[in-house]
């Protein structure tokens, strides 16, 4: 890892200095809003690579999009939970699209209206071709709760290879950091779709950003 704060563990991926300036590069390209689907009519055509986030509401899915994207409001963000209320299309420089999923497990909307979105989740996720890769987001602090397993459930179930980014590591000690690793990597092993290898990250300290980023690049 690049930042020796984190515990060296052998679940979070290390890269070669290559990679990482791959990463850099890549993520260093104009990024544009695209559009925000509210139903699959509106899907962009599936002729580039799609990468995309998905967690709790309020887990820190903009925040970490801005991080590593390098802007500061690429992606809104809010302290009310469930502000996310579509598929937002990210289009980085025509190499691919990154996807904001809508928060799940809790939402300031009509039960009705979030089951719409919880559906439309379902379907993407089940139907995307160009879907390579989706990044589950844990609060390191919290570690995995039901509706993250439910999401994990789905992901296993579509066949949807996934791999897990804990946010928000700056608010745990490191003997506590390298613990909460551990119990998500054992869990991991339940679940055919996970990778092993899971990212530790920070939106406000960059922690573990240049090794996502590269991981995102390798997926190219």
């Amino acid at each position: 890892m690049t930042d020796e704060n984190l515990p060296s563990v052998t679940s979070i991926p290390t890269y070669k200095a290559p990679q990482i300036e791959a990463g850099r590069k890549l993520f260093s390209r104009p990024v544009t809003f695209l559009l925000g689907v509210a139903q699959l009519e509106q899907l962009p055509p599936e002729d580039k690579t799609e990468i995309c986030f998905a967690g709790r509401s309020n887990v820190g899915k903009s925040s970490l999009i801005n991080a590593i994207t390098g802007r500061k409001d690429i992606a809104r963000t809010s302290n009310t939970p469930g502000r996310t209320q579509q598929l937002n299309y990210f289009d980085l420089d025509g190499a691919c699209h990154v996807v904001d999923l809508p928060g799940y497990g809790f939402a300031q909307a009509p039960k009705d209206i979030v089951d719409t979105w919880q559906n439309l989740i379902k379907q993407y996720l089940r139907g995307r071709v160009t879907l390579r890769r989706v990044f589950v987001l844990i609060d390191s602090r919290h570690g995995f709760m039901k509706a993250d397993l439910d999401m994990m459930k789905v992901l296993d179930e579509s066949a949807v290879t996934y791999q897990v980014v804990l946010t928000k590591a700056d608010k745990l000690k490191k003997g506590q950091l390298e613990k909460r690793i551990k119990e998500v990597v054992n869990a991991l092993v339940k679940h055919p779709a996970a990778l092993p290898k899971i990212f530790a990250t920070s939106s406000e300290k960059n922690t573990g950003l240049a090794e996502l980023r590269a991981e995102i690049a390798s997926l190219l």
